[in-house]
């Protein structure tokens, strides 16, 4: 499984670890990933997510997993976000 966020793409960085002697070895930066239970109004259901804290504070921020998943781009969302994305859209369309 990716370490990377379902919804805002944020994935693993590199950089370096830097000693007081300024020695650099190289490092990872992983995302918070949180496992989460997001309800959708418009489906009328719980989904579950892979998501980083900050993409949970954007949904809350937004008003809600609709509201942001069909705000968001589709390049960032994963196979699974972009299959909700296109029921929402369907759903409030009929």
């Amino acid at each position: 499984m990716a370490r990377r966020c379902e919804l805002t793409g944020k994935g693993v960085m590199t950089g370096n670890n830097v000693s007081h002697a300024l020695n650099r070895t190289r490092r990872r930066f992983l995302p918070n990933l949180l496992n989460v239970t997001l309800i959708s109004d418009a489906l009328g259901r719980s989904v579950k997510l892979r998501i980083s804290a900050h993409a949970l504070r954007s949904v809350e921020h937004r008003g809600g997993l609709d509201a942001f998943l069909l705000k968001a781009k589709d390049d960032e969302l994963s196979v699974n976000a972009q299959g909700l994305k296109k029921e929402i859209r369907a759903v409030l369309a009929a």
